[in-house]
């Protein structure tokens, strides 16, 4: 691997560039891949792998430059499509995005990020229902793979549809155990169906390795709450504001469980 000095040819610029790209160095990776180019401007790796970076660092007009020098070469590279579309619902056009979508699944109708990408937009712009059915057809095609049974889980819960939720959560901790997020979802729909007692064990596991994390925190005073364990829920929740104040604030402000605290002068003062 080339990191220092001077590399010989775009090859080795597109290597070294790729090396910074994958510790996190989207800029130093630009600079690199945009050496690369001046070389061979028609390298379609470098690019591609460019607009990825631009997309990280938010140039999302840039990054759709270059993904459509790729596209002037190479009309149908799904890759590109799908994420000119992340640039475009980045920038507030979901309308183009889902075209963009659109023509990324026509490229290829096995490629599942395009799915899975398309069923976030969808989420985001309100589109609950249609944003289930293209998951659906994302876990279809990569059954294995956790990111789109995940994001139902997500969207299942906005719509309330709890039990299915917990469902699909269930199944990703059973098939991946070490997926922390999807056992804390697992813990917010236990609670969200009234199993309190389930989701503080949950929350207890997570705690246990993730100590300040204030999200579980929360999620534990309230399950505390609701199964009256007013103490250690009070105690929990002045940590929780104590890490962040202005969320965990608004939370407790619509969160009905708290309702019966409203006169305890504990309460009151933890949420001044």
């Amino acid at each position: 691997m080339i990191l220092f000095g001077k590399p010989k040819n775009p090859e080795d610029v597109i290597y070294q560039a790729m090396a910074f790209f994958e510790r996190n160095q989207p800029k130093a990776a630009i600079t690199l891949f945009n050496q690369a180019l001046k070389a061979d401007p028609k390298n379609i790796q470098a690019l591609y792998n460019k607009g990825l970076a631009l997309n990280q660092i938010r140039k999302y007009q840039d990054a759709i430059t270059s993904f459509d020098k790729v596209l002037e070469i190479k009309s149908n590279d799904a890759p590109s499509l799908n994420n000119r579309a992340i640039a475009l619902g980045e920038m507030g056009n979901p309308e183009d995005a889902e075209k963009y979508y659109d023509k990324a699944i026509k490229a290829d109708s096995k490629y599942a990020t395009a799915y899975y990408n398309k069923g976030v937009l969808y989420d985001k712009i309100g589109k609950q229902e249609e944003a289930l059915e293209i998951l659906d057809e994302a876990i279809k095609i990569e059954p294995k793979n956790s990111s789109s049974r995940f994001y139902k889980g997500i969207v299942l819960g906005k719509l309330n549809r709890h039990e299915e939720a917990l469902n699909c959560f269930t199944n990703i901790c059973h098939a991946h155990p070490q997926h922390m997020d999807a056992l804390f979802h697992k813990g917010i729909e236990l609670a969200e169906i009234g199993k309190h007692k389930q989701a503080i064990e949950i929350f207890d596991k997570l705690l246990a390795k993730h100590k300040k994390n204030v999200n579980v925190t929360y999620a534990k005073s309230r399950s505390l709450a609701a199964v009256d364990q007013i103490d250690q829920s009070l105690e929990l929740l002045k940590h929780a504001i104590s890490q962040n104040r202005k969320v965990i604030k608004k939370w407790v402000e619509h969160e009905k469980i708290f309702d019966k605290l409203q006169d305890d002068e504990r309460f009151k003062k933890i949420i001044k």
